[in-house]
């Protein structure tokens, strides 16, 4: 791991065994991108890759020279409006109306390990070893705006992590329209764009295109970063595929409004933007005032989409999740959402949770419907206090009855929220983000509380934190289950109102990192309707996030496996739910459900005593392979194997880490007659260990299995002769490998 100046070119690189990042200051003192890829040779003079040429209807920098536009450089941080013509990455609107901005080169600095960024969520070092940050200055010198570009390469992976400082140094008020934390301008555009969208319930679906000439975008305007797009995207080189090829990973950490979008000119030169959406962003930045954008990180990969994938599942997995349950194996839970909704009594749930107990789940989770006036969702939310008719001990005495079972205890939170048959709105009805003069649209019959400001968030964390200083309380499911409308802080001023979306989030942050803090040893999920914010800068406070709604085993192939392309296994919440299916109406056997959630943090969404005798053994069974395979499960490297977007079948496996334990999932939608032989070529395993698989005891191995493959067929590959119900629509099954040693 280097970063190395070359004074006599205006050369930098930045590289480690897998990576090169070059770039120069160009003639007028802008930043030039020149290469980034797969790690190459240091030299000197890397000026070569600095192509130029006169074109027609071409604006050029020098007066009388033709041998620079911008229009026709791959820049590190565009501006439009000098020559180029393309999208900004950064865009100022001065006192006298003009965004013209010019940012030249004026010095560097590079720092052992990785700095904070203040108030946001990012990755991170443990130790000055483990990366070095290159921080470059640009200035404007007309306005005496200041860029500070910040790069961190890490000693190992193919990572890149970059945001964007900006501090007016000059003796005017700025304001900032268009921030990006990043601006990668590549030299062709022979590319493939993957993109992960959706809605409510059938989040990340895996979307392929080519790029082509214009600009490819996905975002989110809705003060999440959304169920309908994630804030992630793939560009691979045509041919890549999940073990070998070109590919780069861009990831957003932040969760609000945000753009990743790919420009691609009429000269095939491919500009990726991603950062905080510009439509209606306005930052104010007053002479002395400094903005910070989230970070950005890109993976760089030559081993296809699982080797990018488990970059970013190590990154983010031991360097952007934090705290106690980083590491450590997660609980099987039993959430009672599904099983009584808001129709339950403290007994009832006591009920619940014994046969929970008795089956060996870990902790049990109230959810929605034990606070305030809470008897549907049209009230109570806001007033974090438990309601006597239902809990007469409060949540102090429910969570001492449930230590009693031996289990731990949880409980649902949405602390962004409001009703208006709360005490909390009755007492401050400016408290919510709403237009003056303009009716309110309420989702789910709540409205957004303004987390802009200090005052309400500060609230929230009084109540908050005083349940969890009195009870024993062990986890909380942190719920948003609307978008935000009519964006207005009644707090702020008239110029001002561009900065109420991100304050927002921030606030968000700011109320996490407070619990974080003073109740180091709760576990977080977050969850927003089910995944409407899984995103990265979550996962800093939260290390799991409720993946979606919709917890019918079959759509969960998909969600998951969409999932899996940016988000570690231990980061997705994922259970058992009752049959049939509350979202679909489904019914899927009982195996197929736990083989699905096996590769999340595992739980049940379901009241087990409506379960017959046999299927409570079963639940036993599950809970017991869980507990045995949880860390390999959970921290273990996954591949993806099969795609549920290509096909019927869909297969993936998780290896340990010494290789000697390896479990893969293998699941059928729809159940075929005399069907042809089949068998998965299997991943990461060690070619001159002998694995014996733990259901049919044979041995094979390790190059046998990844080279010529585990065979899968089935009694579904000839005529079945009679119905045993061993085959059928939406079967599964496991296979756990162990190496054999003597």
């Amino acid at each position: 791991m280097s970063i190395i100046f070359n004074e006599g070119t205006k050369t930098f690189h930045l590289f480690n065994d897998e990576i090169s990042y070059i770039m120069m200051v160009l003639p007028n003192g802008h930043m030039g991108q020149l290469y980034f890829g797969k790690r190459v040779h240091h030299r000197g003079d890397y000026s070569y890759l600095y192509e130029t040429v006169p074109r027609p209807m071409t604006s050029y920098v020098f007066e009388g020279d033709r041998s620079l536009s911008l229009e026709h450089v791959k820049q590190e941080y565009g501006v439009y409006g000098t020559t180029d013509y393309r999208r900004p990455a950064v865009e100022i609107l001065q006192q006298n109306g003009s965004r013209i901005c010019d940012f030249r080169y004026r010095g560097h600095e590079v720092r052992r390990g990785k700095p904070k960024l203040p108030g946001l969520p990012a990755t991170y070092t443990e130790n000055e070893d483990e990366a070095e940050t290159l921080v470059l200055t640009l200035e404007d010198p007309l306005t005496g705006a200041v860029l500070e570009l910040l790069y961190t390469i890490f000693a190992k992976g193919g990572i890149l992590a970059r945001s964007v400082r900006i501090t007016n140094k000059g003796a005017e008020v700025l304001h900032l329209t268009t921030a990006m934390s990043l601006c990668m301008d590549l030299p062709d555009c022979d590319y493939e764009w993957l993109q992960f969208s959706g809605a409510w319930a059938r989040e990340r679906h895996l979307k392929v295109r080519k790029l082509e000439q214009g600009i490819q975008a996905v975002d989110s305007r809705r003060g999440n970063s959304s169920h309908e797009h994630n804030p992630f995207i793939v560009l691979r080189r045509p041919g890549t595929n999940e073990f070998q090829g070109e590919v780069i990973g861009f990831s957003l950490i932040y969760s609000g409004n945000f753009l990743a979008q790919a420009e691609v000119d009429t000269h095939d030169t491919t500009r990726v933007l991603m950062g905080i959406h510009p439509m209606g962003f306005d930052w104010k930045l007053e002479p002395g005032e400094s903005f910070q954008t989230p970070e950005a990180v890109m993976v760089y990969s030559e081993e296809g989409l699982n080797g990018m994938s488990q970059t970013f599942h190590r990154l983010y997995q031991r360097r952007l999740a934090r705290g106690y349950w980083r590491d450590r194996p997660r609980p099987v839970l039993n959430n009672n959402w599904e099983a009584t909704y808001f129709d339950f009594t403290e007994d009832r749930l006591v009920e619940i949770a014994g046969k929970a107990k008795e089956c060996g789940v870990e902790l049990f989770v109230l959810d929605d419907g034990w606070f305030g006036a809470r008897s549907s969702d049209h009230a109570g939310l806001g007033d974090w206090v438990a309601n006597p008719e239902r809990l007469s001990r409060g949540i102090t005495g429910l969570a001492e009855r449930i230590e009693g079972l031996g289990m731990k205890f949880g409980l649902w939170f949405e602390p962004e929220m409001v009703n208006k048959d709360s005490d909390l709105y009755r007492a401050h009805p400016d408290w919510i983000l709403s237009t003056p003069g303009r009716s309110i649209s309420h989702g789910r019959n709540q409205y957004v509380l303004d987390f802009s400001r200090k005052e309400v968030v500060d609230c929230i964390y009084g109540m908050m934190a005083k349940i969890l200083s009195e009870a024993k309380v062990s986890y909380i499911k942190w719920d948003m289950n609307r978008s935000i409308t009519e964006c207005y802080s009644q707090a702020l001023p008239p110029d001002r109102q561009g900065e109420v979306f991100h304050r927002y989030i921030l606030g968000v942050y700011d109320l996490y990192e407070r619990l974080n803090t003073n109740f180091p040893h709760v576990l977080f999920e977050s969850c927003a309707s089910g995944g409407g914010r899984f995103d990265p800068g979550i996962l800093y406070y939260a290390p799991q996030g409720w993946a979606s709604d919709d917890s019918d085993a079959v759509e969960r192939l998909k969600i998951q496996y969409g999932t899996t392309f940016c988000y570690p296994v231990s980061s997705i919440g994922s259970h058992v739910s009752v049959a049939p299916n509350h979202q679909v109406f489904r019914n899927t056997p009982l195996h197929t459900r736990a083989n699905v959630a096996y590769f999340g943090t595992f739980g049940y969404e379901l009241d087990l005593n409506k379960l017959t005798e046999e299927e409570q053994e079963e639940v036993k069974e599950q809970i017991a392979f869980m507990k045995e395979y949880r860390e390999v499960l959970q921290f273990g490297t996954f591949f993806r194997l099969v795609s549920p977007f290509e096909g019927n079948i869909t297969c993936w496996m998780v290896v340990s880490e010494d290789k000697k334990t390896a479990i893969a999932g293998w699941y059928r939608t729809l159940s075929h007659v005399n069907m042809p032989f089949t068998r998965v070529r299997l991943q990461g395993l060690d070619p001159d260990l002998c694995y014996e698989e733990q259901r049919s005891k044979k041995s094979y191995f390790g190059d046998e299995l990844m080279n010529i493959g585990l065979i899968t067929s089935d009694g579904m590959s000839g005529q079945v002769e009679e119905n045993t119900g061993e085959y059928g629509d939406f079967d599964s099954r496991l296979y756990v490998l162990k190496a054999l040693v003597s």
